[in-house]
């Protein structure tokens, strides 16, 4: 879906490096951030819905989209800090409001953990993280004679990756699958997914050792946390949520029905209705929308500088 005039993406310096962004709204400060081999196009309904009441930055990850890849490989901790070089790029020196799909949710879990002054509220939708069942399309990437033929960027398999993503077909549209396309065209684009996937698992699945740790670190926050999915989801089950349920268990959790792995799109009035009213029990929407002012010890601390289907053209 294009986005309105006046609305588009743009493009901000960070670390020395092009990044595309689409900021829009006033209020507090909320950071969406996309999935593996996706962009912040993922985001464009509920952004605009947000738009109405808060500053919502939208962000393509380094190496998807529009922005060029870091100069160190797509780890989760190098997305991690990316994501606060970017709040920092763009001028947010309050805690945000930060909404996770997939990939993006890990980042979002990591980010709270290395800085929690940060992050106002965590919202995981469909998050890698807890457990190890992820679709066998992201698995085979740990296979090298067969991932670059999976990465090979074809029309076909960007249409089967987007059709993985929803539960209704009707959402894979003309348009997301020929953007799928042009990203996966990209020069580099095969070589940050690889980086990518490889750094959170194998074969057999979401590496272990990563989740452990950063659950156990995630658990021990005092941050408002929300954890959705779909209950038709094919990239990473709707059992996690359960696991959600037993690793955090002060997280409040929502099952989305006859929806696949963006309830972002296929269910984005919901989502929207539902961020709303969590921030606002939660209490980190205090603020009055456009008022500028923080609310009190809002501010950040000053950072230091130096500080299963076989077609993956992005599946989240």
């Amino acid at each position: 879906m294009s986005a309105p005039a006046g609305r588009r993406p743009r493009h901000v310096t960070v670390d020395g490096r092009r990044v595309c962004h689409r900021v829009d709204g006033d209020g507090p400060p909320v950071l969406l951030l996309h999935g593996i081999g996706r962009t912040l196009r993922d985001f464009t309904e509920l952004h605009e819905l947000l738009a109405e009441r808060f500053r919502v930055h939208s962000v393509d990850l380094p190496g998807y989209g529009g922005s060029l890849p870091m100069a160190r490989p797509c780890t989760l901790p190098a997305l991690a800090d990316f994501a606060a070089h970017y709040l920092d790029a763009v001028g947010v020196d309050r805690p945000a409001h930060v909404v996770g799909n997939s990939l993006g949710g890990a980042v979002a879990m990591r980010l709270a953990a290395s800085e929690p002054a940060r992050v106002a509220s965590l919202t995981l939708a469909n998050s890698a993280g807890f457990g190890r069942e992820v679709t066998v399309a992201l698995r085979l990437l740990a296979l090298r004679p067969l991932a670059r033929l999976l990465l090979r960027p074809t029309r076909w398999a960007a249409r089967r990756a987007e059709l993985s993503l929803f539960h209704d077909p009707a959402f894979a549209t003309a348009e997301r699958v020929a953007h799928a396309l042009a990203v996966a065209r990209q020069p580099y684009a095969a070589r940050v997914m690889l980086e990518t996937a490889r750094s959170l698992g194998t074969f057999r699945g979401v590496s272990p050792q990563w989740r452990e740790e950063l659950l156990a670190e995630v658990e021990r926050l005092d941050v408002p946390t929300l954890v959705v999915w779909g209950d038709r989801d094919l990239i990473l089950p709707a059992v996690h949520l359960d696991a959600a349920r037993a690793r955090l268990p002060r997280a409040r959790t929502h099952l989305f029905e006859d929806c696949g792995h963006m309830p972002q799109i296929e269910c984005a009035g919901e989502f929207h209705r539902l961020l709303v009213d969590f921030w606002a029990e939660a209490g980190t929407d205090a603020a009055v929308p456009g008022n500028g002012v923080e609310e009190p010890g809002g501010g950040v601390p000053p950072r230091d500088a130096a500080g299963d289907r076989p077609a993956v053209a992005g599946t989240g």
